[in-house]
């Protein structure tokens, strides 16, 4: 059943449900300004993901980026730009550099000041790309470690892809419109895995939660190309 929502506005395209954000004091004369527009994802256990599940809550990173994105569809990039240099997105890019593209931070600060849209939205598409495909990753070790039961595989598969769809959902629109291939096999191999480690009928464990390794795998794979081939392409627009 899909879910009610109110009113609505299109981020990147896409149709959200309506929420202010809590705004850093330092920009909040402006944004007021940006009331109607500076509305996010509200995420409940009834809001829906591609399945019509739920959507994972925000964190600190993924709130700072729809801070940012709804700026920037206002064009009001001087205060997109506030918001990503004081943010916590700039701060995880910083702490996940030694995994990003070579340049994605001050890539990203230059498409802000040069008022770049698009490639803002590039800039983050990868770097939101990068923080799912990592936590793919650790998945794919920790199920891969022999021992535990199959209840607790399975919330550790749980746990992750929770977390992988956090960040990935953020940027799965950007990714289809660039890459629709790549879109439509993270949300299968996302899809395959979930049905590995979810509840069996009447409530019994999964039987082996470890099967969610291979669609998780592919995750990898793919969110590592399309991570080398937008970096490429970003290079060569710059």
């Amino acid at each position: 059943m899909t879910p009610a929502i109110g009113r609505v506005v299109r981020v990147f395209g896409r149709p959200e449900p309506a929420r202010i954000f809590v705004r850093p004091p330092s920009v909040l004369p402006v944004l007021t300004a940006l009331a109607t527009v500076i509305l996010v994802t509200i995420t409940s256990p009834a809001a829906a993901h591609h399945v019509g599940s739920y959507v994972p809550r925000d964190n600190a990173v993924t709130t700072n980026f729809k801070q940012i994105k709804f700026s920037v569809q206002a064009k009001r990039f001087d205060v997109a730009s506030q918001l990503f240099e004081s943010g916590a997105v700039r701060a995880a890019m910083r702490a996940q550099a030694s995994t990003l593209p070579a340049g994605l931070e001050d890539g990203t600060r230059a498409a802000l000041r040069a008022s770049d849209g698009p490639e803002v939205e590039r800039r983050l598409m990868i770097f939101f790309a990068a923080l799912a495909r990592d936590l793919a990753l650790e998945a794919d070790r920790q199920l891969g470690e022999p021992g535990g039961t199959p209840e607790s595989r399975a919330a550790t598969g749980r746990k992750f892809l929770e977390a992988i769809w956090r960040y990935y959902n953020l940027v799965d629109f950007a990714v289809a419109m660039r890459d629709s291939k790549s879109s439509v096999a993270v949300r299968l191999a996302f899809d395959e895995a979930e049905g590995y480690v979810k509840p069996a009928a009447g409530g019994a464990p999964p039987d082996d939660p470890a099967k969610a390794r291979q669609p998780i795998q592919r995750i990898v794979q793919v969110l590592s190309t399309l991570i080398e081939t937008s970096s490429t392409s970003a290079r060569r627009s710059s």
